[in-house]
């Protein structure tokens, strides 16, 4: 069957559709098979340390390579029940980190709520933020909610200049990101001693893979220090993943089949033995349980017996569960191997 394009009027395409595209991409040997050629098949999971909870799509900010498919138009949300069942479940473990993302997280209702039952229950919190949130009327004290609770910022800035960022995020929201940079700089987040985490997510603009973590990270500490005063402690590459409105630019701009080829023929055993949903379980807004934010976009739950639910939630069947994977996954285990801590391997 031949590629077709996502639909123009619904620019994003269902799951369905998107495997198909993923699954039918001629000349592309299965990532399945490049698994068991690695001696890696079946992928299993080999435990849990981070609880990562997608709280909702609804976000302030509509950007172009957003595998969340996130926007001001967004209702999907996560309620207060299942917020605490995910708090119910994680009592129940020794699991150290829960990250929460979205969509702009900070803007679910029980966003605060989650941060300080999880620091209750003494775990480390991350936050997926885009920074512009922090500009908000309603989120006017957030930064210093997040200071005050000793949350780990991590935030997304797709360049250290604003053209760069401006095209893949809109129209001054690079500004606004190195405001919002500067008020947490202010804070103490970045600064050494402060154990205030900031941490900064670079993905590329276009159809290629990130470079070298330490490269980029060396490039953006020297620009933003230089001509913006910014401070941060790391900097985490991540591979655009040819899934949502990234697939859809891939399709329409004919770089789709380019760009699987690349990330296929860059596939390193190191980065996928390493691979984040061996030792993530990604909560989505309504309860369902997946391996990762990804497979979580693409419908696609925790299998072979393991519970879908949080409701559910078993460590025992969780643990160590076969990992369900398909041809998206090469973005992850492309070069030096892309997570949401960034690279994983040499």
């Amino acid at each position: 069957m031949p590629l077709t394009l996502l639909g123009r009027h619904n620019p994003l395409a269902s799951a369905t559709e998107q495997l198909r595209i993923l699954d039918e991409t001629a000349q592309l040997v299965p990532f399945d098979t490049r698994l068991a050629r690695a001696g890696l098949s079946p992928l299993q999971a080999s435990g849990i340390t981070v609880f990562q909870i997608n709280v909702g799509k609804l976000c302030n900010q509509t950007c172009r390579h957003c595998h969340v498919d996130a926007g001001p138009d967004r209702t999907e949300s996560m309620s207060r029940e299942t917020a605490e069942l995910c708090i119910a479940a994680l009592a129940r473990t020794d699991i150290p980190t829960v990250d929460i993302t979205g969509g702009a997280p900070e803007l679910n209702p029980n966003f605060r709520w989650l941060v300080a039952q999880a620091r209750a229950l003494g775990r480390h919190v991350m936050d997926r933020c885009n920074l512009s949130v922090l500009h908000l009327p309603s989120q006017s004290d957030l930064a210093e909610f997040l200071a005050a609770h000793r949350v780990e910022v991590v935030a997304s800035l797709p360049y250290y200049r604003a053209s760069q960022t401006d095209a893949q995020r809109g129209d001054g929201i690079f500004d606004k990101s190195i405001e919002a940079l500067q008020l947490l700089n202010r804070l103490g987040y970045g600064r050494e001693g402060s154990g205030l985490l900031l941490d900064l997510v670079y993905n590329p603009v276009g159809a290629f893979l990130p470079p070298k973590q330490e490269a980029i990270e060396a490039q953006f500490r020297k620009e933003l220090r230089g001509r913006h005063g910014v401070e941060f402690n790391s900097l985490y590459t991540i591979t655009n993943m040819p899934i949502s409105r990234f697939l859809q630019f891939l399709v329409e701009s004919g770089n789709y089949d380019g760009y699987m080829e690349r990330l296929a023929n860059a596939f390193n055993p190191a980065a996928a033995a390493g691979v984040m949903c061996r030792y993530t379980l990604s909560v989505s807004w309504d309860g369902g349980l997946y391996d990762c934010d990804f497979n979580q976009m693409l419908e696609l739950p925790v299998d072979r017996g393991a519970p879908t639910h949080i409701r559910d939630f078993d460590p025992a069947r969780l643990y160590h569960r076969q990992i369900v994977t398909r041809n998206h996954c090469y973005g992850c285990t492309a070069g030096a191997g892309s997570s949401c801590g960034g690279a994983v391997a040499e």
